[in-house]
């Protein structure tokens, strides 16, 4: 019942901040705000007994592509960074929902203390087999992938980029 109750709670915000990454106006809350989307989907995964792939989530998606993105976003001068005294809805919302958050993680700590644990052998999908499938067999498609972001990165920078004016005077 708690897991059934974890996973639609971090669906919701899963959902509520790729809602959040659309409405968003400026670059840089869009890109906290797929962070935000990308970690709840790592907590997903947790709760579907996949810490490999919810490890994974965090290291590579919310991790480095993010950082790439920042870069980008920064590379291209997305525009001034507006000063506001913050969100009233952030208020009203964020610290119940921390407390709550909170309390929630010490109710499950305090409860589980003390059962028994599982092998590392003893789940299906060994780290060792993973890495052999994502490094060996699939190691193509990874590489390619990783090819095409630096692609994607370099086009954004080449059509952000200002022509500089033609002055007529340094031709003759």
């Amino acid at each position: 019942m708690l897991h059934l109750v974890l996973f639609l709670v971090f669906g919701a915000i899963c959902v509520a901040g790729a809602i959040n990454l659309l409405v968003q106006s400026h670059p840089i809350s869009s890109a906290l705000s797929l962070v935000v989307v990308m970690a709840s989907l790592a907590v997903e995964y947790l709760l579907l007994g996949a810490e490999f792939v919810a490890a994974v989530q965090v290291i590579v998606y919310a991790g480095a592509v993010m950082v790439l993105f920042v870069f980008v976003i920064m590379l291209l001068n997305a525009g001034v960074e507006e000063r506001t005294k913050g969100s009233r809805v952030a208020l009203i919302l964020g610290i119940p929902g921390v407390l709550a958050g909170g309390l929630l993680v010490a109710w499950v700590l305090i409860e589980r203390t003390g059962t028994a644990t599982v092998g590392l052998g003893a789940l299906p999908g060994f780290p060792k087999t993973i890495g052999n499938l994502l490094f060996h067999d699939f190691l193509l498609p990874f590489e390619v992938t990783s090819v095409l972001v630096l692609i994607a990165i370099m086009g954004a920078v080449v059509l952000a980029s200002r022509p500089e004016p033609k002055n007529p005077e340094k031709e003759s």
